[in-house]
């Protein structure tokens, strides 16, 4: 049943300020200027006067600074460490999630953003027999266990799709990866069409034999996705512009249960596929997520049913009039957490009809139908500087308290957390330079996930392809 605007209306005004600090990260505010630098130097005597861990250290071997204390081990290298079957691991590495292995292992299952056909990569994602979905496309995913003595070990979990940008993690223990590509059969080299999410199980090989592309998720240029393990519903995240993407819910049909194998079970048209329709306490309707300004700023919500969700003539973003959804620039990572999904819009320019800004985090509460701004980051006057923020990407919900987010914007790139009380703090900085002295330039960080006792912080550096273990004395911030 829809929210209507008047009962939305009457539930802010009791609710007050009181919504905006719902959930784990509570209100997260950041400004321009005033990021991680004031707490880069609140730790920097040793006392415990801010959060975070203090300033970060450069890295000798040029590869990630760290507060002093913590330590990284590089897992994967694109170029340096092997699969199991001898080949490269695979390189552009970016969305991941962590589960519990056999044996005290943790196993990663990592993505690969390779987009187009095979022969513009060097170390696409192997074909291995069984696990292909399109021979001509260059990405997919590889599982990485991590085994208590240290040693790695890396196979494919599929192959021959592409993009393979971001991605959720299953409560029934699976990870579905995700496609930000939309090519039809015959376009860019493809044999058949993609903008597709696809299941990953990493602790049974033989449940990724034949991959199968869940069409009922929708065909478009994905980027994550998360399930309500109330309801079942999925809400999915696009990465788009002209005109901005969407986020989208996915309502299964009646009487399906979620399990191990189970969407694969599914018709293409099964359930039912829906974009929001976002208002404000007044009732005035919202085009765009850049219209809100101000932390704590929330919209009711309504969803609308999508007409074609294989947009076979017209993608699915633009089957919509002006006034009947509600559009983000570049919605990226996701993460459920405190009864609902924390998802990313990275930045807003002249494409977005609000004001420009250079990222936000939202909440969307299922049960009051509400999006709630929790982080709101200016616009970075010098991305080259270090300390300013810019370009939210991929996040976690930390089990020491806020957020944990990957950085992807202009210059230097960070890890950075968010706290509960609204300050932020540097976790990582990426020193590797592949660029020039004159011109340097740093990759984005990707597959932002902590193991799952929570002691270890995995993260990607996403070119050339590194997986990076970041240990250290973790605290409640």
């Amino acid at each position: 049943m829809p929210l209507s605007r008047r009962e939305f209306t009457r539930r802010t005004a009791i609710a007050g300020a009181g919504v905006a600090v719902v959930g784990t990260a509570g209100v997260l505010a950041t400004t321009d200027g005033a990021l991680a630098t004031q707490d880069t130097a609140a730790g920097a005597g040793g006392k415990d006067d801010g959060p975070g861990y203090g300033p970060l250290v450069e890295d000798p071997d040029g590869i990630l600074a760290l507060p002093a204390g913590f330590t990284y081990r590089i897992i994967t290298r694109t170029g340096e460490t092997r699969l199991e079957s001898g080949e490269s691991t695979p390189s552009n590495h970016d969305g991941t999630a962590a589960f519990e292995g056999p044996r005290g292992s943790t196993l990663l299952v990592n993505n690969h953003e390779l987009k187009g056909p095979r022969s513009k990569w060097e170390h696409p994602v192997p074909l291995v027999e069984g696990l292909v979905y399109d021979p001509a496309a260059a990405g997919g995913c590889t599982v990485v266990e991590v085994r208590p003595g240290g040693e790695v070990a890396e196979w494919v979990g599929i192959a021959g799709t592409s993009t393979n940008c971001a991605g959720g993690r299953t409560r029934w223990g699976t990870w579905l990866t995700c496609e930000e590509n939309s090519d039809l059969a015959g376009e860019n080299g493809m044999t058949k069409d993609h903008g597709y999410v696809f299941e990953v199980d990493p602790l049974d090989r033989r449940a990724n034999q034949d991959p199968k592309p869940l069409k009922f998720f929708g065909r478009y240029d994905h980027e994550a996705v998360v399930v309500d393990p109330r309801t079942g519903h999925a809400y999915l995240t696009e990465d788009d512009s002209d005109p901005n993407g969407l986020f989208y819910r996915w309502v299964p049909p009646k009487g399906f249960e979620h399990g191990r194998g189970k969407l694969r079970t599914l018709a293409d048209d099964a359930g039912v596929l829906q974009a929001p329709k976002c208002y404000d306490s007044g009732g005035r309707f919202v085009d765009d997520l850049s219209r809100a300004t101000k932390i704590g700023t929330v919209f009711g919500v309504d969803w609308v049913d999508v007409p074609d969700r294989d947009a076979r003539t017209t993608p699915v973003r633009q089957q919509f009039a002006v006034d009947e959804v509600t559009r983000g620039r570049k919605l990226e990572g996701m993460w459920w957490a405190d009864g609902g999904a924390y998802l990313v819009s990275s930045f807003a320019r002249d494409e977005s009809p609000g004001d420009p800004h250079d990222g936000q985090v939202w909440f969307y509460d299922p049960r009051r139908r509400t999006l709630t701004l929790k982080v709101l980051l200016g616009v970075n006057a010098n991305p080259s500087k270090d300390g300013a923020l810019d370009g939210p990407d991929n996040i976690t919900v930390s089990p020491y308290g806020g957020l944990i987010i990957a950085e992807d914007g202009e210059g230097v790139q960070h890890l950075f957390g968010a706290t509960d009380s609204g300050r932020t703090y540097p976790i990582a900085r990426n020193d590797l330079n592949i660029g020039t002295e004159e011109e340097p330039e740093y990759s984005e960080f990707a597959g932002v996930v902590f193991s799952p006792d929570g002691k270890t912080l995995y993260a990607n550096i996403q070119t050339p392809g590194i997986m990076l273990a970041i240990d250290g004395p973790w605290k409640r911030q």
